[in-house]
């Protein structure tokens, strides 16, 4: 654990938030004043809505400071990797990864060529593969069982295979279970989900920080979006790795020891976690869905040490292949974080604990207000309100807002630009702003429309919505023209109403209003684009938002290059 105080830094950290809260709040108070009754609820939502703005502008401003002075950033925010000796490790340590109904012939390859580096480093005996499974079809089981049985056969007593009856608990009580049931030496457990891939040199410099440091429970490595060929994952991973970086060092910057856990690329020390973070049933008898952030702060409260490695190399994932599956899985993890409203009350939590909560309380909160806040707008403009509106006023005031609220990815552009070094692993500054130029423009299209999507569910879950826990489709598909128009056509009919009430009022009014609703009126053709074979193949020929993996590939594969 740190032995700095945590204080100062947290102090002024919260200085800052309040300072762009006041800021922007400010803002928007000068553009609607004197106000009238939609204009005091539009403000009350902005009002509700800025703390999460004020903290992403925060994360990202000290990050991207620490990513531009410190010459080696993650160190600089995790003292124990500077002392961690990386090489053949000491203790023993599982690598556990969670299955439910995959695709073994994708899951399987990238955890041979993780056993395979390992033997070359000299470490074979240093790890355990466990594959935990709770797949329930027993057809599905079968073909599990199989593939695996082969696989653990070339890679003879490293690979271990264990299938439960059912699933209670879901992914926590799968990983619960493996421990109390089979983990025998083990000191450390690396958790990995069916689409997670790691390096062997990843893995090695986890288990080096683990043993640097005896008071780390966790440390959680960044996670990024493994090569896609389809154009939606391709380009919102573009912009989520460059946000990522800057705002995982500059939260790790003020945390410290109190970090975040995501489920998976994360190591973790098998006794107190064992010991603390087991997840009773909720009073009503439902399961924790979004099971990884309590258990950090279960640790937490117990005197245990999380802590985030903001480093991208080496830890990957597959992100959602389409629009249909992005929104299921936010829907899932909305409805997840919703259950943390009955947490506060657990005895032991720290107040950090509780702010953490609050903060993936908030990530998706806001969308109900988000949406309340652009139909509120329409009513006041359809009714005459906004007609003494000062436009330029109201311009910096939303300007302001998007600025904060995109300031993550942008300060991972203004670093990747800044600095020659990361621009090159993207194939030089010109390739890296193709791709930035086209994830932020298809992104400024698509999160209004997310952002509607998670109101309208999270509105309608108090009343029975469910999206369950199903499996996830991993594999790249077209969508058709019908299938879109099904799953979207409310929200475009709210975009069209939307615009339809803005244009009435004024061109200003629209041309202020058209980042928001555009997207929502072109979410069918959006969603189709999006998965379109020939624009995936159009984005990857011309390299556009390309992964740092794909270029050194792509280097690799031409002689003399």
């Amino acid at each position: 654990m740190t032995n700095e105080n945590p204080l100062p830094r947290r102090a002024a950290f919260a200085a800052l938030v309040a300072a762009i809260a006041v800021l922007l709040f400010w803002l928007t108070w000068r553009a609607l004043a004197p106000l009238n009754g939609w204009e005091a609820l539009i403000l009350l939502a902005v009002a509700l809505t800025t703390p999460w703005t004020a903290l992403s502008a925060a994360n990202s401003i000290v990050g991207l400071a620490l990513l531009l002075s410190t010459r080696d950033p993650p160190a600089a925010v995790l003292p124990a990797l500077a002392r961690a000796r990386i090489g053949r490790p000491d203790s023993v340590t599982a690598i556990a990864v969670c299955i439910r109904n995959e695709a073994m012939e994708a899951v399987l390859p990238p955890l041979g060529t993780l056993l395979d580096g390992l033997t070359e480093a000299g470490a074979a005996d240093r790890f355990r593969l466990w594959l935990l499974s709770d797949t329930q079809d027993p057809v599905i089981a079968a073909a599990e069982e199989a593939a695996i049985a082969a696989f653990a056969a070339a890679h003879p007593g490293r690979v271990h295979y264990r299938r439960r009856s059912d699933n209670t608990g879901y992914k926590a009580g799968n990983v619960m279970d493996f421990l109390e049931s089979h983990v025998t030496l083990e000191k450390f457990f690396i958790t990995l989900d069916a689409d997670s891939v790691m390096t062997p040199a990843a893995v090695l410099r986890l288990v080096a920080i683990m043993e640097a440091e005896p008071k780390l429970a966790i440390v959680q490595q960044l996670i990024v979006g493994r090569p896609a060929t389809a154009a939606f994952p391709r380009l919102f991973q573009f912009g989520m790795r460059a946000g990522m970086r800057s705002w995982a060092t500059g939260q790790a910057w003020w945390q410290l020891d109190s970090g975040p856990y995501w489920g998976h690329n994360a190591i973790i020390r098998v006794a107190p976690f064992r010991d603390h973070a087991k997840l009773e049933p909720l009073p009503d008898g439902s399961r924790i869905l979004s099971h990884d952030m309590v258990e950090s702060v279960r640790l937490q409260a117990a005197g245990w040490a999380v802590r985030c490695l903001p480093a991208e190399d080496g830890s990957m994932e597959a992100n959602p292949p389409a629009m249909p599956e992005f929104m299921r899985r936010d829907e899932r993890w909305g409805a997840g974080n919703m259950q943390y409203f009955r947490l506060f009350g657990l005895k032991g939590m720290t107040a950090l604990g509780r702010l953490q909560l609050v903060q993936a309380i908030l990530l998706f909160l806001g969308a109900p207000l988000y949406a309340a806040i652009l139909l509120l707008a329409a009513g006041n403009a359809i009714t005459g309100g906004g007609a003494g509106t000062p436009m330029g006023a109201l311009a910096l005031a939303v300007f302001a807002h998007a600025l904060c609220y995109f300031s993550p990815k942008l300060s991972g552009y203004a670093q990747a630009l800044v600095q020659r070094d990361v621009a090159a692993t993207y194939g030089g500054r010109c390739a890296f702003a193709r791709g930035a130029v086209a994830e932020f423009v298809f992104m400024q299209l698509f999160e209004p429309l997310s952002t509607l999507n998670k109101a309208i569910f999270l509105l309608t879950l108090p009343f029975g919505a469910r999206t369950g826990w199903a499996p996830q489709n991993r594999a790249d598909r077209g969508i058709g023209w019908g299938d879109a128009a099904r799953l979207l056509w409310r929200h475009t009919v709210v975009g069209v109403v939307l615009t339809a009430c803005f244009a009435s009022v004024s061109v200003a009014a629209l041309l202020i209003a058209l980042p928001f609703t555009l997207g929502m009126v072109l979410a069918v053709p959006l969603c189709v684009w999006s998965a379109d074979p020939r624009i995936s193949a159009w984005l990857r020929a011309r390299g556009i938002a390309s992964t740092p993996e794909e270029v050194r590939f792509s280097k690799a594969s031409v002689p003399n290059s």
